[in-house]
């Protein structure tokens, strides 16, 4: 028998235009606004049915390196799911929970990107209305709330509504979901109206392997009065999905088995783009009130008609197309910049600078609408999404300053892809009717050009791109890309199953408290020893009792003193001994934590099984690198505030024990100034060794620490604060105005400030527009790079004085000093200095370049006169003049030729200089513009493949180069081949 609430199913006859009709608690009257609808939904769960309210999270995905963006509701509670969650977290606690969240889906699995603007319904970011039972209840109350709200709450009639449910599968071994199915029927859903589909439609799975389990759709006929049942599913726009109820009740295994979860969990969403049309009257979610005000502000900044809802054929012009795709995509541009994600060139980033490209190219190109438009249409998005998204309007004049910087960024490329697009068409290589495939791939992949305007350009002139070359081309990048993005999970990451089983064995939670506890004894860093039991083993797929020599396992310990890999810190390394076999190492290669466990990655040296004593040895000059990098971190980022302003937030940190990476938001790269005041502030507080402080707290309480500083990351509860110099209770309580660096981190850091000794930052430069990164060294390495700084700075100074002194007389010393500047200029790029020291010996060193290059042009040129005034004296003036000329250098040789030519303008001009040392040929040539019989480029081509070289160039010039012990011969047929060609 089930239990279920009752609910009296309306009756399926009546007209069924009254769409609002219903209880008292429904819409009447007119629309609702889609801020009601959402308002609705997160009311009903909230305050009727006990759900806790959780806030979106940001659309970048947290520590999940298998998704570019946020897609569903159920992401950011993964970790409830995978029993992966800090049991200390507030995450940890949840039972009921409702949210609406921001999702995009514009590439990986679920893209959406080339479908939007197409038809009236695709979008890439949309917002999803999810509820969730971790837990708590089932099947049962799932669906007797889905139907209430809709029914009761939104007053859609129950004649337009059809209910799908699992059917089975028999290969999968799967039966039908049929306690669904009775559910439904009792709830009051006729027959005729719950229909069974299988594992395509119906049975939900987050991935390869995890939690999973069949699903029900309740589904909406937007024309009702009718039979609609074979419509569902058939991707009718007359029939649509509007809510999906998830049931996790099993665990798919690696080996695709299935086992049944210990705790089933209910994940059920609903578009709201798609509700409120459905409540709005209308097929397209354009048509509604969370675009028509973005539709008319894009109409006001264009040159074009109205938007008037039209698709395919009937959109002449693709203009409402147009509409559609700018409306959509500044909608994703501004949440996504106002979440930290910018356009670039590689996983997320690359995907919203297509998006952004997107927009500007159907803004521009389609819409007529001047440059700035697109960025002009933020400030509607935030009068739209704002009060649900508070982050659109703090963030409001930088989203729009990254979309202007890309838009002029873009167009920029569009030309230089243009041109070219028409170099490659005109150029000799060129194979008539087919375009280069890596021509098109480098625009797109390099330029961001897009693919199918690089096929119009084409079209208008009759050709065609290498297409099966492009797909090959792409095929191997996408490849790449994948390898790179998914990554290799290690093997001690418990899965769901074997954590539940640790809990019913009621094995306890890793202590882990001990890699806190260490102490300053006499200016040396002394690390508590650790002593601990085999409380678990794990060989990959389950828990097992003993491992033997060799095998590689995970192991839980009822105490440890290693930091497990988090916040951004490296995981330590060390080894454990076996209590009776001492002098046998088991080196702990990773420590990862899972659902309050550490765990422990070890290639067993011996036999090891649960109930064992181990010592735990820790490296400590690699946990003392860690600390020293972590707590430079955290003085970086104070210092970072300190002389950019508040503005700055941090995107993302990394510390290991040679260096550390700080990601922060900031507009442009800093300046040689800044980068100089940034680490000055970061060495004052290290010289002064100042205390570093650390209490944990309740997370409420924390948060109200003045001058706190935190990024996206779920916390535990309580929460450990270090700061540096003011102690957390000063701070806590007010006592002090003193400005400092203080933040939530659950990471290990030094105890005083001058065991860093010195920071240096080695490089500074902007991963995507809005988004600096900094990378930096302490220490020993801080002092040798701030050492090798200074030798380059002695060697500039040096070049630098030569070159500004007495010019090099002879072009061969000219040309030595060129080859110094550029050798020095990449010592200089690739060494590890001060960053802004680098800065300004590259300024240097770029002005040298230029004096040096103008030197050689001009001794280049003084040396090509005199050969041209001896070969003129020597030989004339011919209608075809071939002869050899003593140099090294094919730029005095191409000089020699143009002199040569202006002297003598209807000539044919070809010279050769002979390395004797080497036996290289270097050629070039020139002949007059109204040369038909004869191209510059044919000569040296058939002078230097007799040579056994090649050569290039155009009608007029050209050059090349070959191998010979002798020239006399080719000189001899050079001539002869000109003149022959020139006297027909």
């Amino acid at each position: 028998m089930f239990r279920l609430l009752r609910w009296r199913f309306r009756p399926l006859s009546g007209p069924s235009d009254l769409l609002y009709a219903g209880s008292a608690r429904s819409f009447s009257g007119s629309p609702p606004p889609a801020a009601r609808v959402r308002s609705t939904f997160l009311d009903f769960f909230r305050q009727e049915h006990g759900h806790l309210l959780v806030p979106s999270s940001p659309v970048r995905p947290r520590g999940d390196p298998s998704l570019l963006f946020v897609n569903a509701g159920m992401n950011q509670f993964k970790p409830i799911l995978l029993g992966t969650a800090d049991p200390r977290s507030s995450m940890s606690a949840y039972r009921r929970v409702v949210n609406s969240q921001k999702c995009v889906r514009a590439g990986g699995k679920h893209n959406d990107l080339e479908d939007v603007g197409r038809d009236l319904t695709h979008h890439t970011f949309f917002e999803m209305l999810g509820s969730w039972s971790f837990g708590d209840y089932f099947k049962v109350e799932a669906c007797s709330m889905a139907w209430s709200l809709l029914t009761e709450h939104y007053g859609i009639p129950a004649d337009r509504l059809y209910v799908s449910y699992f059917a089975g599968d028999a290969a999968a071994r799967l039966p039908a979901d049929e306690e669904t199915r009775r559910i439904w029927l009792d709830i009051g859903v006729p027959p005729s109206r719950l229909l069974p589909f299988g594992l395509k439609e119906n049975f939900w799975e987050m991935g390869d392997s995890g939690p999973c389990g069949p699903c029900t759709e309740i589904h909406y006929d937007h024309v009702g009065g009718r039979d609609a049942a074979a419509l569902v599913n058939a991707d009718s726009p007359d029939v649509v999905e509007i809510w999906n109820l998830v049931f996790m009740q099993y665990n798919r295994e690696p080996d695709q088995n299935l086992c049944p979860l210990p705790r089933v969990s209910v994940d059920t969403g609903m578009g709201l783009e798609r509700l409120v049309s459905v409540l709005q009257g209308t097929r397209s979610t354009y048509d509604t009130d969370l675009f028509t005000p973005l539709l008319q502000a894009i109409h006001q900044r264009s040159r074009v008609g109205p938007y008037g809802g039209r698709t395919g054929e009937a959109d002449q012009g693709r203009v409402d197309m147009a509409y559609r795709v700018v409306a959509d995509h500044i909608r994703t541009l501004s949440i996504c910049i106002a979440d930290g994600v910018h356009p670039g060139m590689s996983g997320a980033e690359l995907v919203l600078r297509r998006i952004l490209r997107r927009a500007v190219r159907f803004c521009v190109q389609v819409l007529q609408a001047p440059q700035g438009s697109l960025a002009s249409l933020v400030p509607t998005v935030t009068h739209i999404l704002g009060d649900v998204y508070p982050e659109l309007h703090s963030e409001a004049d930088r989203v729009m300053d990254v979309i202007n910087d890309s838009e002029a960024h873009f167009l920029s490329s569009l030309h230089q892809g243009s041109r070219l697009i028409l170099r490659t068409l005109s150029s000799k290589d060129y194979k008539h009717g087919v375009f280069p495939a890596s021509v098109v791939w480098s625009l797109h992949r390099d330029l961001g050009f897009p693919l199918d305007l690089v096929d119009l350009m084409l079209d208008e002139r009759g050709v065609k791109v290498d297409r099966e070359e492009l797909d090959r081309l792409m095929a191997e990048s996408h490849k790449v890309s994948s390898d790179l993005h998914s990554g290799v999970q290690s093997q001690v990451m418990l899965d769901v199953l074997s954590l539940a089983e640790l809990q019913r064995l009621a094995v306890p939670h890793t202590d882990d408290s001990l890699k806190y506890q260490y102490s300053l004894e006499q200016g040396r860093y002394v690390f508590p020893a650790c002593s601990a039991t085999v409380l678990a083993l794990y060989d990959g797929r389950v828990l097992v009792s003993e491992v033997s020599e060799g095998q590689c396992c995970g192991v839980i310990l009822d105490q440890t003193c290693f930091y497990s890999e988090q916040g951004g810190q490296s995981h330590d390394r060390g080894y454990f001994t076996w209590d009776r076999l001492q002098d046998v190492p088991y080196s702990v290669e990773a420590v990862v934590q899972a659902g309050g466990y550490v765990v422990h990655q070890v290639t067993a040296a011996g036999r090891l099984k649960t109930g064992d004593r181990v010592q735990l040895h820790l490296d400590q000059v690699h946990r003392l690198s860690c600390m020293v990098k972590h707590t430079a971190t955290h003085i970086l980022n104070f210092a970072l505030r300190v002389v950019l302003g508040p503005a700055v937030q941090q995107r993302g940190s990394h510390v290991s024990a040679d260096r550390l990476r700080f990601d922060f938001s900031v507009k442009g790269s800093l300046s040689v100034s800044q980068l100089q005041q940034v680490e000055r502030c970061v060495n004052d507080i290290i010289a002064a060794n100042q205390v570093v402080h650390s209490q944990e707290l309740p997370l409420q309480t924390a948060r109200c620490i003045n001058g706190l500083r935190t990024v996206d990351e779920v916390y535990p509860d309580p929460v450990r604060v270090v700061s540096v110099a003011v102690p957390v209770s000063d701070l806590l309580n007010d006592q002090t105005d003193r400005q400092t660096s203080v933040e939530l981190c659950c990471g290990t850091h030094l105890l005083q400030t001058g065991a860093i000794k010195d920071l240096v930052i080695v490089s500074e430069r902007q991963m995507v527009r809005g988004i600096s990164r900094i990378i930096a060294v302490t220490g020993q390495e801080a002092a040798e790079a701030r050492e090798a700084g200074q030798v380059l700075s002695q060697e500039v100074d040096s070049l630098s004085a030569r070159l500004t002194g007495s010019a090099p007389s002879s072009l061969d010393s000219a040309q030595c000093l060129a080859k110094e500047v550029g050798v020095l200029s990449d010592a200089v790029d690739n060494t590890s200095i001060p960053q802004w020291q680098r800065r300004d010996l590259q300024s240097r060193l770029r002005a040298l370049q230029r004096t040096s290059n103008t030197c050689v042009r001009k001794l280049e040129t003084r040396q090509a006169a005199v050969q041209t005034q001896a070969l003129l004296e020597k030989n004339g003036v011919r209608d075809v003049q071939v002869d050899s000329v003593e140099t090294d250098s094919l730029s005095v040789l191409m000089k020699t030729v143009n002199q040569l030519s202006a002297a003598a303008p209807h000539s044919h001009v070809m010279l050769l200089a002979h390395q004797r040392h080497s036996g290289k040929v270097l050629c070039a040539c020139q002949v007059p513009k109204d040369s038909l019989s004869l191209s510059a480029s044919d000569w040296a081509l058939a002078v230097c493949r007799r040579l056994g070289g090649s050569a290039g160039g155009s009608a007029l010039v050209a050059k090349g180069t070959g191998n010979s012990s002798d020239i006399t011969e080719a000189l001899r047929w050079a001539e002869e081949f000109a003149s022959e060609k020139t006297q027909r």
